[in-house]
């Protein structure tokens, strides 16, 4: 029994968490608010049966009340006939109907308090379905601006974790290229400092030192011819 117990508190403990996870609070408000309007319906529809039976036995009435007027009227008229006979029974049939009045007058104001009660009990009911409206729309828009800011701030989060992978490719491709530039650099001032041979150039130090020697001459020479063309302006800017 144990062993059971212990896997039915397991099983409800999930169950609630998934229901809990499932559960949208704008939908429960919204349900909620839909039966509470549907409580006001059924409120009217009472208050709208109290007054149409009240309306019923008021009408009722009001031809019991003319029944009166007719009979009193024949029974004059029998009196004036010498009728008495006639006249007799048109005040029966008066008694009658106004035994049924007197019993119509208090379920006429027993349903016109009733009326009054429920209608008092729809005023508030209303009023109370209409802060909770309120109440309602301010709940969720409060949870659509939390929701909104947690996947802003998740979104953005993750946003954050793959910049932060791109920046160390890049600052990883920057490094290499940066030794691959210093290497580069150093074995061509090896090569430039003869430490290293050029082998790839076909050329070895005797060939780069005749280079040498070349482009001194032709150095040498070309200021020479400089000097033999410039001279003669120069003396005539002396004369």
């Amino acid at each position: 029994m144990g062993i059971i117990s212990r896997v039915t508190t397991l099983i409800k403990a999930q169950l609630n968490h998934l229901l809990d996870s499932a559960e949208d609070p704008r939908q429960t408000l919204d349900y909620s608010y839909q039966k509470q309007v549907e409580m006001l319906q059924n409120v009217k529809r009472g208050v709208v049966e109290v007054v149409t039976s009240r309306r019923r036995l008021e009408l009722q009435a009001a031809r019991l009340q003319e029944n009166v007027a007719k009979l009193d009227d024949q029974a004059r008229q029998a009196v004036a006939a010498g009728r008495d006979d006639l006249a007799r029974l048109a005040l029966t049939r008066k008694q009658a109907i106004l035994a049924q009045m007197q019993d119509l007058a208090p379920q006429i104001d027993d349903l016109a308090r009733e009326q009054e009660k429920l209608s008092d009990a729809e005023a508030r009911l209303a009023s109370k379905i209409e802060a909770f409206r309120t109440k309602k729309e301010v709940i969720k828009a409060q949870y659509s601006a939390a929701e909104a800011s947690v996947r802003i701030g998740e979104a953005a989060t993750g946003i954050s974790e793959e910049m932060a992978d791109v920046g160390m490719a890049i600052q990883r491709a920057e490094d290499k290229t940066e030794q691959l530039r210093a290497r580069a650099g150093a074995i061509d001032e090896l090569v430039a400092a003869g430490t290293l041979d050029d082998y790839t150039g076909g050329s070895d130090q005797v060939e780069r030192e005749l280079r040498r020697i070349s482009s001194t001459t032709n150095v040498e020479q070309e200021l020479a011819a400089l000097k033999q063309v410039m001279a003669p302006k120069q003396l005539k800017e002396g004369e």
